[in-house]
């Protein structure tokens, strides 16, 4: 397992913030999803139920990911984004635990239903043995809109990336 969390095929297990964050993209393709429930654990020790998704070999048109956060000062955005007109946003063994996702998609051989500790279409992404699972060879989503707790990728490639926090800043959507 430390092989392939070195890799980056696998995410270490962290807790998450308690504060989910929003994370949109106008077009995402991969070679390679798999995807079960999970739950990711707070400092706190709260659950936060998710749907761990795992994607291989990413490309987005660009992208946008947006955090509110409260502050002394009051509510602060957190925002990221890159890609658009500086060219696509890119990365490998992408796992993102998230609450949702929005948008027009088309699955190449997807399994649907198949046991989560068997899934091999993204290394290191399986879930425990009798846990519903679902996989596909290849993926293509327009219109990405999904909140999530925590993402990971062992390689992004973020061209025109721009971070800026702001007073009660614009989201994503």
């Amino acid at each position: 397992m430390a092989v392939v969390m070195a890799q980056g095929a696998l995410a270490a297990s962290f807790a998450v913030s308690g504060t989910n964050f929003q994370v949109s993209s106008g077009k995402l393709t991969s070679k390679g999803l798999s995807s079960y429930v999970h739950t990711d654990r707070s400092v706190d020790g709260k659950g936060h139920p998710v749907a761990l998704l795992g994607i291989g070999d990413a490309t987005l048109s660009d992208i946008c990911q947006a955090a509110s956060v409260r502050t002394p000062l009051g509510n602060v955005t957190f925002k990221l984004t890159a890609g658009g007109a500086a060219g696509d946003v890119t990365a490998s063994n992408l796992i993102i635990d998230g609450e949702d996702l929005v948008g027009d998609a088309r699955f190449g051989t997807a399994q649907i239903g198949r046991d989560a500790s068997t899934l091999d279409q993204v290394p290191g992404v399986k879930g425990e043995p009798g846990a519903f699972g679902l996989q596909a060879g290849d993926i293509t989503v327009a219109g990405v809109r999904s909140h999530a707790w925590s993402a990971t990728g062992g390689n992004f490639r973020l061209r025109g990336l721009r971070l800026g926090v702001s007073l009660d800043g614009e989201k994503c959507f």
